[in-house]
């Protein structure tokens, strides 16, 4: 791992957002070692959603699928964007967070870098099949299940037709033909962590 940058980041907040499978997670975990160093928070927008979910007996916290955002209200949805936009909103407060939305939610917070991450459907799939333990068909029509009521719900609440058009975001980077430590890369290259050589930037 390169050594924390010690000049200012271009960018004091991260929010990335992706459809299922698309590696929200997994980059929010890679940013851990280069981000908490310097005091930067984590947020899983789903992980608090599930466990939410499953504290209210509206999700079985053994059934490895994902819960849907139709299992509990709209304030609920209302309360997260709202209270991780007001915490983002703050240029002083370092937070990484994900969730579906996470990008289009921070919209017009110029010091966040907004990122999306897109992934071909076969892709996502594969990795929700074992991410989740489940069989192909089930995933597939879990998926196309969870992705309709969600977004049928978010439009509902929020007027917007496509979360994802790119002119919400400031990154895009299909995580198809971008692995891992390339996405991470990009996005720590981005917020201005290290150049594109690699090298860290220091005083």
């Amino acid at each position: 791992m390169e050594q924390a940058s010690k000049k200012p980041l271009k960018y004091q907040s991260v929010a990335i957002s992706g459809r299922p499978g698309a590696g929200r997670s997994t980059l929010l975990a890679n940013l851990k070692p280069y981000l908490m160093p310097l005091g930067w928070e984590f947020f899983s927008g789903g992980d608090w959603a599930r466990q939410f979910a499953i504290e209210n007996n509206k999700h079985n916290a053994n059934d490895t699928k994902h819960h849907f955002a139709t299992d509990y209200g709209e304030e609920i949805d209302h309360q997260i964007d709202l209270a991780m936009r007001d915490k983002l909103a703050d240029p002083n407060n370092h937070l990484a967070i994900e969730s579906w939305i996470a990008g289009w939610n921070m919209r017009g917070l110029k010091h966040v870098l907004k990122v999306l991450l897109m992934c071909d459907d076969a892709l996502r799939i594969d990795r929700v099949v074992n991410r989740d333990n489940l069989t192909v068909e089930e995933t597939k029509q879990h998926l196309r299940d969870r992705e309709e009521a969600n977004i049928a719900k978010w439009k509902k609440m929020y007027g917007v037709d496509d979360f994802w058009d790119p002119k919400y975001y400031d990154i895009i980077i299909n995580t198809y033909s971008h692995g891992p430590k390339e996405t991470l890369d990009v996005v720590l290259q981005a917020l201005g962590y290290y150049s594109a050589n690699g090298q860290p930037k220091n005083d």
